[in-house]
């Protein structure tokens, strides 16, 4: 019994900036890889490999037409992304909330244990 190759998840999948760039593409139609090609420096056959980890993770379907095959964007495996990041935003919205009380905050009122020194004097 062998072992299948390992998928890729949607984390693996977005992670390279090629990758994050032909789902851009892919958001506004389906394309062929030749297509797909012209907009990158890099071979057809490294796109080619870009687009099977894409489809590995569920974030392209191909489908054939005539004689050429075609990728379409299959944006649900994102779900997963967001979900993850959902979690995380509480503490970004915490941090940005404290960050927008200090900056709005009356000058004269605050002292030098509310505010950190983001500047040392320099002398």
């Amino acid at each position: 019994m062998s072992a299948s190759p390992a998928k890729h998840d949607v984390f693996q999948a977005i992670a390279d900036p090629t990758r994050r760039k032909l789902l851009e593409l892919l958001t506004e139609q389906d394309m062929a890889v030749t297509v797909i090609s012209s907009h990158f420096p890099i071979s057809r056959t490294a796109v080619s490999k870009h687009l099977r980890i894409l489809s590995e993770a569920g974030l392209v379907k191909e489908q054939k037409v005539g004689r050429e095959t075609r990728y379409r964007l299959q944006a649900e495996p994102l779900q997963e992304l967001q979900s993850w990041l959902s979690y995380y935003e509480r503490f970004w919205d915490n941090k940005l909330n404290a960050l927008r009380r200090l900056v709005e905050a009356d000058p004269a009122a605050a002292d030098a244990t509310t505010v950190p020194r983001l500047v040392h004097d320099r002398k």
